[in-house]
């Protein structure tokens, strides 16, 4: 039964502030790294768990997020993530080591999986059915924000702060959200309390998608396949992920429910959102590298520069969903939000190293229209045809794959620069020769600058080297992070024909007898 008047609005509050507080910290860690790895005494590579542990265990839980909330009762088992969720972000800011950090870490992003699914089915739940629309857009803020505006957060709390501050920023905001979740949202039934539990199954989800997300978050630091444990964590995902079907298609009392693929909408809607998810964080991802590394902006620049996309998207939500309960059809604002992407991408992939701040602000708020035009509509596509028990479930598996895009589209996209640089560095030293009159030109126009300075010809040759050198680099990066830009941005406009294979209404509703 939907709610009415303020205690709407309140749940609609709440379940949003919960589902920031796991989607920022996706992203808020990331920038903190370098200082929690000069806190802490740790490598790279082993602070990089942070992120990792977070991340696999998030996406293990999402898919179970739905019999989880069934068994237990859709309230109680938001309520204890929220407060969980709370509990351990304390303790992430007092970790004295890198491992007690790591393992909080872990918890969290459990804790965090049961957030984001359970959220967006309270929020169905509680509005009407003819403005769903509106409440899957007012849920699209803070996944589509979420990411976008955590590196900004990161970066202010760091200018301000220390590195725990970036947990603890998360206590008053989770005691709100349990509070509020406690008082005004509506208990539902514990449909699945007394049935067997599927141990099978959660084991081999586990292996599963824990192992896939490990291959993707590990791959190409360990150079792939050529490191023993990637091979065995590739080995692991594509048979865990066959016994897991298996299993689940054959049990009575399956944790993921699989039979909803039955629906053409959702099954063609999962794909959708790992397209969503793909050009989601790996934007996120391409953009700060790109400016910090090439560019010279630090964090804190590099942060602001998305919040206007950001707001953009914000503005953009509710008229988002407006439109779909006046009946546009969900395709037609999708692929305009696949366009805008697309134009997104084309714009940065001209890039040089002389722009500017300047440069990016129509690029990215060209993305926050995308990204709003995007969220909504694949969301209401994905799970148009879904049924009581059946969306929670389906949220689950459409949150799980929105992440595992993102997670592909991070490791497709290192993979990419890591090979195009040397692509573009080869053809680059070809053009260093004798015999080509502009390198000769510059060349020696380098040495008598170093030598108007002082230096003697030899040291001035040496330092012109360099300097060449430093030219090279500059202009490799540069190519392959065009090249990175093109390829995200074809990769969603390819995808269009996606959305039409998926069933027009003509007003996307979800259902709302959530239970």
């Amino acid at each position: 039964m939907a709610e009415v008047g303020l205690k709407k609005w309140i749940i609609t509050f709440t379940v949003i502030t919960a589902s920031l507080l796991e989607l920022i910290d996706t992203t808020i860690v990331n920038v903190a790294i370098p200082q929690i790895q000069g806190n802490l005494g740790a490598t790279l590579e082993d602070v990089a768990w942070l992120s990792t542990g977070y991340a696999v265990a998030n996406v293990i839980v999402l898919p179970m997020s739905g019999w989880l909330g069934n068994r237990f009762g859709r309230k109680n088992y938001f309520l204890t993530s929220i407060i969980v969720f709370t509990l351990v972000s304390f303790l992430c800011g007092n970790a004295t080591s890198l491992n007690e950090l790591i393992l909080f870490r872990i918890i969290q992003g459990l804790a965090g999986g049961g957030l984001i699914s359970t959220a967006q089915a309270i929020l169905i739940e509680t509005w009407p059915r003819e403005d769903v629309g509106i409440a899957t857009a007012l849920f699209g803020l803070g996944a589509v924000v979420g990411p976008t505006v955590g590196p900004t957060i990161g970066g202010y709390i760091l200018d301000i702060s220390s590195w725990p501050w970036i947990f603890y920023v998360n206590i008053p905001v989770g005691i709100l959200a349990a509070y509020c979740t406690y008082s005004f949202v509506r208990a539902t039934p514990k449909e699945g309390q007394g049935q067997p539990v599927d141990w099978w199954g959660i084991a081999l989800l586990a292996i599963a998608v824990g192992s896939l997300q490990t291959l993707l978050e590990k791959g190409e630091s360990e150079d792939w396949f050529a490191t023993p444990y990637i091979t065995a964590l590739a080995a692991a995902s594509v048979f865990g992920l066959l016994l897991f079907i298996w299993r689940e298609m054959s049990t009575d009392h399956p944790i993921v429910n699989f039979k909803i693929m039955r629906h053409r909408s959702f099954a063609v809607g999962m794909f959708t959102s790992f397209i969503l998810g793909f050009g989601l964080y790996g934007s996120v991802f391409i953009f700060p590298v790109f400016c910090q590394n090439l560019l010279g902006f630090s964090a804190l620049q590099t942060g602001e520069l998305l919040f206007p996309g950001g707001l953009c998207t914000i503005v953009m939500m509710p008229f988002i969903g407006i439109m779909l309960k006046k009946g546009i059809p969900a395709q037609f604002m999708a692929t305009f939000g696949m366009l805008a992407f697309f134009i997104f991408c084309w714009m940065l992939s001209k890039s040089t190293l002389q722009s500017g701040t300047g440069d990016f602000f129509l690029p990215l708020v060209i993305r926050g229209v995308g990204m709003a035009l995007l969220f909504v509509p694949l969301t209401t596509l994905a799970i148009q045809d879904l049924k009581g028990p059946e969306i929670g479930q389906g949220s689950g598996l459409n949150n799980m794959m929105r992440q595992l895009g993102g997670s592909f589209g991070i490791a497709a996209l290192t993979t990419l620069i890591h090979i195009r640089s040397g692509f573009h560095r080869s053809n680059l030293l070809t053009n260093l020769n004798d015999y080509n009159q502009s390198f000769v030109d510059r060349f020696n126009g380098l040495i008598r600058g170093f030598m108007a300075k002082g230096q003697s010809l030899f040291d001035a040759k040496i330092m012109a080297a360099k300097a060449m050198e430093g030219i090279v680099t500059r202009q490799t990066m540069l190519l392959t992070y065009d090249d990175a830009y093109w390829v995200a941005g074809l990769i969603m406009l390819f995808s269009i024909p996606l959305l039409y294979l998926q069933k027009f209404k003509k007003n996307a509703n979800i259902p709302t007898d959530v239970h």
